[in-house]
């Protein structure tokens, strides 16, 4: 059977054009990807459930938001708290187009290195997606518009990638079936041997990032530091099954312990060692209003 065409527009493999070319152009083919990328899968399940446990625990103290880097808007709208107006940038009209309808989302179609936007006027500005790492060299000046917009008290959430992903050596060991049961029980017993048995890196999947860039959570944190922004949480995505399709489908058919590996994971991506080589770390932090920048 003769290979399926290339769909109209899309880029073939090892596109070495700018960041800004490649995702202005974005053609259907690339956003429905994007959109499935957390769907189907026990495994893409786990990685969804987790980012929005995530946005649940930092709404912000309530406001504009922006989502800046949108894409099809897979968490634009539960984003913030109930009520807030929401505007989503991107540079795919394609992108734009698949964006939920929803009235209170404003969808505008620019470069997020320069939004047209005022700055300092959001409660809450996102960078999802690993926006930064896909901004290639120009993820700097993502970065400090994104920043820029934040107003003070405001919230600032971030998503990096920083390595291929590890997984647990404990967990990695035992039969699917025994995994299952083994989180029917509190976590609390579990963490200890995880954390004492280790994790394994995971292979990478490109030898060449080409113009992938990796950000690390602790030089964001030194950066926000130095500026007397508050870190809420940083917390690598599923250290634990996060990559381990076989023993995931068997936890997913068990909602007890489906419930406790989304805690389990949690537990172990906050400590500082599992942010090192993690596949997504997210970070949420608190731009200092001006009394406490003053103390």
């Amino acid at each position: 059977m003769p290979p399926s065409p290339r769909p109209s527009g899309r880029p073939p493999p090892g596109d070495a054009r700018a960041p800004v070319d490649r995702f202005r152009h974005l053609d259907a083919y690339r956003v429905d990807r994007e959109w499935q990328r957390y769907e189907g899968t026990p495994q893409r399940e786990l990685f969804l459930e987790l980012r929005r446990r995530f946005l649940t625990r930092h709404p912000g103290p309530g406001g504009r938001v922006v989502d800046l880097g949108s894409g099809p808007g897979r968490f634009t709208a539960e984003l913030g708290r109930p009520g807030d107006p929401h505007v989503a940038v991107d540079l795919s009209r394609e992108a734009l187009g698949r964006i939920p309808d929803d009235p209170a989302i404003d969808r505008i179609r620019a470069d997020a290195r320069r939004p047209p936007l005022a700055s300092g006027t959001f409660a809450l500005v996102a960078l999802l997606g690993n926006a930064l790492g896909f901004a290639g060299e120009e993820g700097g000046g993502l970065l400090e518009a994104a920043e820029a917009l934040v107003r003070p008290g405001g919230l600032l959430l971030v998503e990096i990638a920083p390595g291929p992903g590890e997984r647990s050596r404990y967990l990695a060991r035992l039969p699917p079936r025994v995994v299952a049961r083994l989180l029917r029980a509190p976590v609390g017993a579990a963490v200890p041997r995880v954390e004492r048995e280790g994790f394994d890196p995971e292979p990478a999947r490109k030898r060449s990032p080409g113009t992938f860039a990796r950000w690390e959570a602790p030089a964001l944190l030194d950066r926000w530091s130095g500026a007397g922004w508050v870190p809420a949480e940083t917390i690598a995505v599923a250290p634990g099954l996060g990559p381990d399709a076989a023993r995931l489908e068997a936890v997913r058919a068990d909602p007890k312990a489906w419930g406790h590996l989304l805690e389990l994971e949690e537990r172990l991506g906050r400590p500082a060692p599992r942010w090192k080589r993690a596949a997504a770390v997210l970070l949420a932090v608190e731009r200092p209003t001006e009394k406490r920048r003053v103390k």
